[in-house]
């Protein structure tokens, strides 16, 4: 393979982790704007039955998260392997298990609009088993979200900006920023486990981190690494 061949190769395989990137938080956000209304309103499940399409627009748009979730960690694989065998399969795994999570999410909340159709061919009963069991789908399918959002891409975040960092295959200043906004996800977390109340800014840092991040490697791609002076330059960046 010439010079120019691997930088190709790597130009190409930065602009698709890149636009996974972008895909994912589109998919996610917009699966998020067209269910909180319903799931936070009292009379879910009525909700839920009124509004079918858009339930079922979200979970393939949330199914659409998690094939780029998964591909950002398959992808991210073979490059980060080469200087970090051990955490490279580390951030991997747990972007596979974030993608897990994810489908969980979405067998709950399609388990709640199941529910939801049974209750209103039931005439929408003011009955306690109806209302206890969306509790605890509605619930599982929160927890479920969360551990995907905060947990596992939270462990994902941490590994991947330490090893670019380390690496310098971007810009510190771009790996740092993300490292800080994965510890605010963990942050995040904890207030949600122990019921305190912290701002929501932390999920807009790493968000807004992730899409500068996807922006530079679609334009620039990767650097060479800093820790080996033989590395072939895997983008376009001098």
């Amino acid at each position: 393979m010439t010079s120019n061949e691997g930088q190709y190769t790597g130009k190409t395989t930065a602009v698709l982790i890149g636009a996974l990137y972008i895909g994912a938080t589109v998919a996610s956000s917009i699966a998020v704007l067209l269910l909180t209304p319903m799931l936070e309103a009292p009379d879910y499940l009525n909700r839920l039955n009124s509004y079918e399409l858009q339930v079922s627009l979200a979970m393939l748009l949330m199914l659409v998260d998690v094939f780029c979730v998964v591909g950002i960690g398959i992808m991210f694989y073979p490059i980060l392997n080469k200087h970090y065998e051990t955490l490279a399969l580390g951030f991997t795994t747990a972007r596979i298990v974030e993608g897990v999570f994810f489908i969980l999410y979405c067998i709950g909340i399609l388990s709640l609009l199941a529910l939801s159709r049974v209750f209103i061919r039931a005439g929408a009963p003011d009955a306690s088993h109806f209302q206890t069991t969306g509790i605890v789908l509605l619930a599982v399918s929160d927890w479920a979200f969360s551990l995907g959002l905060r947990f596992a891409f939270g462990i994902s975040a941490l590994l991947l900006n330490y090893m670019l960092y380390q690496t310098t295959l971007v810009p510190r200043w771009l790996s740092a920023w993300g490292f800080i906004g994965a510890i605010l996800v963990f942050a995040m977390l904890f207030s949600e486990l122990f019921r305190m109340d912290l701002p929501g800014f932390s999920d807009v840092i790493i968000a807004v981190q992730e899409m500068v991040f996807a922006v530079w490697l679609i334009v620039k791609g990767f650097r060479a690494p800093a820790n080996s002076a033989a590395a072939v330059i895997v983008g376009d960046y001098p």
